[in-house]
């Protein structure tokens, strides 16, 4: 009873309480949202990001802001009075304030600010970045800590993130099932030998203990190729994209030591042309997409990197991909006058000079080169049992600008071929598991492989491969 009456006289008290009004906080707007107000209203806003540029007037204050959405920035109008010291270029910002028509033409909407918060100051004297200045991707690429407040390296971050998710939405549409291969592996793909090994900085080991930390040698990945094809066992679509690893001492334009990849594996599959069909199509839709979600983006790299980038891509994308063998190409490079630094022979393998040369043959049209000799490419690529000249059936896809961009094959699904090759390589021990896999319910399959710093590359017309990845890995280079 006492408790009941207690609860009343709390109840009357509180309900003699006015409640304190609840304060409406301004609707915070990425700088991409508030740019795509097509009728601005004045209402209140808030935008959160980083000052590309401030200009002082008497009367009016200029300020542009971005926070990585777009490449446009959204210009904010304010009384000089807001400015203080702590607010310049590169500073981190919170501007409050109404969304109006811009009375100019190049933009829509500006921001009237009645509030500026820096958040984070700037030393501009310090700042690698500097105002209103168009900065060399060399010189951008010794300061990965901060290249990505440059224009031209968010707008490559932009578009990498929106081919990312294109190249999984081709793969999805098309009834792909997505795999996480792993990163560490006891296999070596390609059985180059270019990889890293994998062993623990400290590790206190028992005497007794096997002196490898996974008992057996490891290794960081050069391909998730092989666990694809156990995932074709049970999968007819299968597919991964993730970092690889190759030990290349290469300070080329073409190599990094840390990449991506694309990779591909389609069960009950025969023919070569079923392959290149798939890798056409991925390049195709894939940089369709890329176009319409990141048109600025793109045309920024054209530009300013690349003239003339953006008709050569719209070529690619119209043109049916053209295809060769390898024997057609050597054929061809042979009748030429050019004088190559590498003589074109049947069985060694295509070096760049010849690559861009039958790109040129073909009109800058991707070349698809297939059915490579038989001793230039891995145990796990299928035999074509031809005559004079042994081959394989393999396919590479050439790309203007880069040369290889894809490369792919039927894998060889007899076990008695791939026993008798592994033997001869003196593999047959550590790919027993792999020959299992064609007495298990084996299918015909096949698949490939694409770069995608080399796509991006390709798309964009950027001559250094280090300046399409985040935080490039190369020999003697490791910053971050």
């Amino acid at each position: 009873m006492f408790g009941a009456r207690c609860l009343r006289l709390v109840l009357r008290h509180c309900s003699s309480v006015p409640c304190p009004k609840r304060v409406v906080s301004p609707k915070v707007l990425r700088v991409e949202e508030a740019l795509e107000v097509k009728e601005p209203t004045g209402q209140d806003i808030k935008v959160q990001g980083w000052v590309r540029s401030i200009r002082s007037q008497k009367d009016v204050l200029f300020l542009h802001i971005n926070d990585g959405s777009s490449l446009e920035s959204l210009q904010v109008v304010a009384n000089p009075r807001l400015e203080t010291r702590e607010l310049t270029f590169g500073s981190s910002v919170e501007v409050q304030g109404k969304l109006t028509k811009s009375p100019h033409k190049r933009q829509n909407v500006e921001l009237a600010a009645e509030n500026i918060r820096v958040v984070g100051s700037c030393d501009v004297s310090t700042f690698p970045l500097k105002y209103k200045t168009h900065h060399p991707l060399d010189y951008l690429r010794q300061f990965p800590h901060v290249r990505c407040r440059s224009n031209v390296l968010s707008a490559l971050l932009r578009v990498r993130s929106e081919a990312t998710a294109a190249i999984h939405n081709f793969f999805k549409d098309q009834g792909y099932i997505h795999i996480h291969t792993p990163i560490i592996t006891s296999n070596d793909c390609e059985g180059a030998g270019e990889v890293f090994q994998v062993e623990p900085a400290k590790w206190e080991r028992k005497p007794e203990e096997n002196p490898h930390f996974f008992n057996i040698p490891a290794f960081l990945t050069v391909s998730g190729q092989l666990h694809l094809e156990v995932m074709a066992g049970a999968f007819s679509k299968v597919f991964t994209f993730g970092p690889t690893f190759r030990a290349d001492n290469s300070q080329s334009r073409k190599h990094l030591a840390e990449f991506y990849m694309v990779e591909a594996e389609l069960s009950f599959v025969e023919r070569l042309q079923d392959i290149m069909q798939v890798m056409e199509d991925l390049f195709k839709r894939v940089t369709e997409m890329v176009l319409s979600r990141c048109p600025h983006d793109v045309e920024l790299f054209h530009r300013r990197l690349a003239p003339g980038q953006e008709a050569k891509l719209e070529q690619m994308l119209k043109s049916p991909f053209v295809t060769m063998s390898y024997t057609e190409a050597i054929d061809i490079l042979k009748q030429t006058h050019q004088d190559f630094t590498y003589k074109p022979e049947w069985g060694q393998d295509l070096q760049s000079e010849h690559e861009k040369y039958l790109l040129q043959h073909c009109g800058e049209t991707p070349l698809f080169v297939f059915n490579y000799p038989y001793d230039l490419k891995p145990f796990y690529m299928r035999d074509n049992e031809d005559g004079v000249h042994h081959t394989v059936a393999a396919v590479d896809l050439l790309v203007p600008g880069i040369g290889e961009l894809c490369g792919g094959s039927i894998r060889e699904d007899r076990p008695d071929f791939l026993q008798s090759r592994l033997q001869r390589l003196g593999l047959q021990d550590t790919y027993q598991w792999y020959i299992d896999l064609r007495r298990f319910g084996s299918t015909p399959h096949g698949g490939f492989g694409m770069g995608f710093e080399r796509y991006l590359q390709c798309i964009l017309g950027v001559e250094n491969i280090k300046d399409v990845i985040p935080f490039p890995r190369f020999p003697h280079s490791c910053i971050l």
